[in-house]
């Protein structure tokens, strides 16, 4: 079976005035099926670019990029949205949630589009599974942060993507309550089969991962495969 994501020799730059800026340089790496992945670096290490290339929502200057099986370098735009509507979750810091729909609406959103048999039955039992089971007729702005991010990680897995992306999921989040939020998100992967790979500045959050991938000036100067604790993450 091929990995989630494979990526040959890719390269990533940009044009500033005069001078191209390299944000990847020349990276190649691959995450096998289900693995839970951190990837940390300081600021302008490349790891967001890295995250946008995963999704389809942005091109290598050089190089190969394959998620799960598809060679999105190559695809149109609206095969790689297509794609994403299908293959991809994704988890963001700002949590990104719809103000004026419920916590069920945004999550059966997704489902809509995809015209799920379901949609609201199926939002209601991922509600349920991140632990908002009765607080699916709450507006985002009753909700605290640490639940509006588990609305987002129960909207991402609505339509049961293969690969999850997270950037910075944790990020506006407290310590105990982003520990909770991963712990979710790694019970939701670990049921699904999801890959998962997250974008984090925080090394507690970093360390209760699978690997760990460390980005440095757009290269990979780490990859830490050893798993430093179980995934009880709240204390």
């Amino acid at each position: 079976m091929s990995p989630a994501i494979s990526l040959r020799n890719v390269s990533r730059r940009f044009r500033s005035g005069d001078a191209d800026i390299t944000v990847l340089d020349a990276v190649s790496l691959e995450i096998e099926r289900g693995e839970l992945v951190a990837i940390i670096g300081p600021s302008g290490s490349g790891k967001s670019t890295l995250l946008a290339l995963l999704a389809g929502l942005d091109r290598p200057t050089t190089g190969e990029v394959w998620v799960d099986g598809e060679p999105l370098h190559t695809r149109s735009e609206d095969e790689l949205a297509r794609w994403r509507r299908g293959a991809l979750g994704f988890v963001f810091q700002s949590f990104q949630l719809l103000d004026h729909f419920t916590a069920r609406e945004n999550v059966q959103f997704p489902l809509e589009l995809l015209d799920a048999a379901d949609p609201v039955g199926t939002a209601d039992v991922l509600l349920e599974a991140v632990g908002l089971g009765k607080r699916g007729h709450h507006y985002p702005r009753q909700l605290s942060g640490g639940e509006q991010q588990r609305v987002a990680v129960a909207r991402a897995f609505a339509a049961s993507p293969r690969i999850l992306l997270a950037d910075e999921p944790t990020g506006n989040l407290d310590g105990a309550t982003g520990a909770r939020v991963l712990e979710t998100m790694d019970e939701l992967r670990r049921k699904s089969g999801a890959t998962l790979i997250l974008v984090t500045h925080d090394p507690a959050i970093a360390a209760r991962a699978d690997r760990r991938l460390t980005l440095r000036d757009g290269r990979i100067v780490s990859d830490e495969r050893e798993r430093v604790s179980a995934v009880g993450l709240a204390p």
